[in-house]
């Protein structure tokens, strides 16, 4: 059973909460964080990039620190508000025909550790204990971790009745999309939201392996405190993720001429040149391929490959298992500069014009891993590959607070 909790959000003011709102920090180019900096005061961006305004930027601890004091200085000039009532925000976000439709929670730490909130990716300790720390200082979180889990009608009938008032906020950002929330506070429907997920087998975690860890690691180090035993998260049905592929991209042959590299990949693969017509594969097991200016199609070779387990029928593990490592060299696929990876909709051209530049010698397609996969590697306690899903939603920072 799922455990989720409801919250006293800190939430911007209705009228500045288009204003306030950002993408993830890493999502901006300097160019376009610089605008957004010197434009808008009541950003976000702000919050998490104090030393803006400042000759020198601090580092560690001590931007931490100004972090919260900047956190806290919004709260003081009601940019922010603080919910009196602990509440769920059911969350909408629309662009033309894509709708995600979730609900903005707090997650049970104990959930996490006892892998009822299941894990497809590693976690670098490292990073665990930055955020970790972070957390302790800013006393808030932003971000909430994405989760899916199997659709159930009962919860989604529960959110229409919800989204059947009116919405909190209703707001349209830059890039075109129509954002929605509802403040859930009604005793009733808050319990009767817990009694329906506490049904729910299992949670997925779709994207913030590290944030959900960090937050694990500060759940022991206070154990007393009860803000610490949740961490914020926004569950959202299997049916409306939306996993998309990364292709890889490889800066040489590993000291082998073209010639050799194409004998050594017919060892597992059938291989058809398509010349310079752009190519992206269709099915599961099947590649794409950038080399010399041309494009070519691998088939897998099903009889030369033995699948094992769950984690060896995924494509990035077969690409790895097959090519990169035994032929390309490539054996860390999250250290080795080599390599580098690429999504969204127009990337097989995008490879295609970074190897015609010579910034890379050959390029990879593959086709998206499905929610059936994720779910199956998670549930035999697996790992995939480094950049095996580029997963939407991608939300939004600063649109609910939980306070730490």
């Amino acid at each position: 059973m799922a455990i989720i909790a409801p919250f006293k959000a800190i939430r911007p003011a209705k009228d500045k909460v288009s204003l306030v709102v950002s993408r993830s920090y890493n999502d901006y180019s300097k160019r376009e964080l610089n605008a957004v900096l010197q434009s808008n005061p009541f950003s976000f961006l702000h919050i998490i990039n104090p030393s803006y305004a400042n000759a020198k930027n601090k580092t560690g601890q001590a931007h931490f620190k100004l972090v919260h004091q900047r956190y806290m200085a919004f709260i003081k000039n009601n940019i922010f508000i603080k919910d009196t009532k602990a509440s769920f925000y059911v969350y909408q976000m629309k662009k033309n025909k894509s709708t995600f439709t979730g609900l903005l929670c707090g997650t049970s730490v104990k959930d996490y550790q006892e892998n009822l909130i299941k894990k497809h990716e590693n976690t670098i300790k490292q990073r665990e204990t930055l955020f970790a720390n972070y957390l302790q200082t800013v006393k808030f979180n932003a971000e909430p971790v994405l989760m899916t889990y199997a659709d159930k009608a009962a919860i989604a009938t529960v959110l229409q009745n919800e989204m059947a008032k009116t919405a909190t906020y209703c707001f349209r950002t830059k890039d075109k999309i129509t954002h929605k929330l509802w403040v859930v506070a009604d005793d009733a429907t808050v319990l009767q939201i817990q009694q329906e997920f506490a049904t729910v087998e299992a949670l997925y975690i779709a994207d913030g392996h590290h944030r959900s860890a960090s937050s694990n690691l500060l759940a022991k180090k206070n154990a007393s405190q009860e803000s610490y035993k949740y961490f914020m998260s926004y569950l959202i049905p299997e049916s409306e993720i939306r996993i998309y592929e990364y292709n890889r991209m490889i800066k040489d042959l590993n000291g082998l001429s073209k010639t050799e590299f194409l004998t050594q990949l017919a060892t597992y693969y059938r291989i058809d040149n398509l010349g310079t017509a752009p190519h992206k594969p269709s099915k599961k097991h099947h590649f794409s391929m950038y080399l010399e200016g041309e494009f070519y199609a691998l088939s897998l070779r099903k009889t030369d490959y033995t699948f094992t387990d769950t984690l060896s029928t995924l494509d990035t593990q077969i690409l790895y298992k097959t090519i990169l490592e035994p032929i390309l060299g490539i054996s860390d696929l999250r250290t080795d500069k080599r390599i580098q990876y690429g999504h969204g909709k127009h990337n097989i051209l995008a490879m295609k014009d970074a190897i015609d530049n010579g910034k890379f010698s050959v390029g990879f397609g593959l086709v998206p891993i499905t929610i059936t996969e994720l779910k199956a590697i998670a549930d035999a306690g697996m790992v995939m590959p480094p950049k095996s899903t580029y997963i939407k939603p991608k939300l939004r920072s600063g649109l609910a607070i939980y306070a730490l």
